[in-house]
């Protein structure tokens, strides 16, 4: 019997914003798209700007249960880093996993970023199997 994909709860005032930043992503993001969209990468259907929970994540991918996130300057900023990490322990405490990368990392290491989600796939796909 096939398990039923879990679906998850977000704030629907989330949607607007969410289409806003789908059309205003840093070049990191709009790099990153171009490899996940259209179920190129290794099959897995990936969204961008996902609102989920009472957040919106960079990409998300349902079958894999996993949020990216592409972190520009800002959130070096205290209150920023503050928030992101509440974002990841909530997405984490409801059974999501979380992949961060720095927008220097996809701009200029996208090569090791793909290898890095490609690793996390590949163990993915080992643990749904057994």
């Amino acid at each position: 019997m096939k398990s039923r994909k879990k679906i998850i709860p977000y704030n629907p005032e989330l949607k607007q914003m969410a289409r806003q930043l789908r059309n205003k992503g840093t070049l990191g993001e709009v790099m990153l798209w171009r490899r996940l969209k259209r179920s190129q990468f290794m099959g897995y259907d990936f969204h961008r700007q996902k609102p989920l929970l009472s957040f919106i994540v960079d990409f998300y991918c349902p079958r894999l249960n996993l949020a990216i996130e592409v972190d520009g300057n800002s959130h070096v900023r205290t209150d920023v880093s503050a928030k992101d990490f509440d974002k990841q322990v909530a997405l984490e405490n409801y059974g999501m996993n979380v992949l961060r990368f720095t927008e220097k990392q996809v701009r200029f290491k996208m090569d090791d970023v793909l290898h890095s989600i490609e690793l996390y796939v590949r163990n993915y796909e080992e643990n749904a199997s057994v």
